[in-house]
């Protein structure tokens, strides 16, 4: 079954539809850096913020709350992190997202996760692997499955150690470039 479909198949609680309704106008309402100084939202949900790089891109999402997946959250985050190059967007694997929300809701952040490469379409990932080393022929970008990023106020020896602590996939890092791979394959680090 579709990864997209199976998502958004859960039943949605009239609590829950206020909550993302909130969610949602408070996201496309408030400017980031408002929200940046705006409380961590209670334990039972889950919210990220994104800056993609190359498109300039802005996005606070809140993709989980009580445990229940987000649909319009989750297609927010989708094109996002999209291939830049060709516009192809992918579902991004919610594991993936919750491993971020791991590593980075214990730190007080000021600025949003930096998205170096999200997915990748096999074209970008083929012409990637023609340029530079270090791009697998099967990487998990381009099943939505991996990410890198850098994030200001928090040194990326830190995102690496915090992510190493989870053994939850594949985290390289790249001190050269500053920043950190993380997927959610294996386990093992580079």
């Amino acid at each position: 079954m579709d990864s997209m479909n199976s998502r958004l198949k859960r039943p949605v609680s009239r609590r829950t539809f206020i909550q993302w309704s909130a969610s949602a106008l408070f996201s496309g309402l408030i400017p980031f850096p408002v929200l940046a100084s705006i409380p961590p939202l209670p334990s039972k949900s889950q919210t990220l913020s994104f800056y993609n790089i190359h498109t300039r891109e802005v996005l606070t999402a809140c993709y989980r709350i009580n445990g229940n997946l987000v649909p319009h959250a989750l297609q927010q985050i989708d094109h996002i992190l999209r291939d830049h190059r060709t516009g192809e967007i992918k579902p991004i694997d919610t594991k993936l997202l919750d491993l971020l929300f791991r590593i980075i809701n214990p730190v007080e952040l000021k600025s949003p996760i930096n998205v170096i490469s999200g997915y990748r379409s096999a074209k970008t990932n083929a012409a990637l692997r023609k340029r530079t080393s270090g791009v697998a022929r099967k990487s998990l970008h381009m099943q939505g499955r991996a990410i890198d990023i850098r994030v200001p106020g928090l040194p990326t020896p830190a995102i690496r150690e915090r992510a190493i602590r989870f053994k939850s996939g594949g985290v390289g890092y790249y001190p050269k470039s500053d920043f950190v791979h993380l997927d959610t394959g294996r386990f093992r680090t580079w």
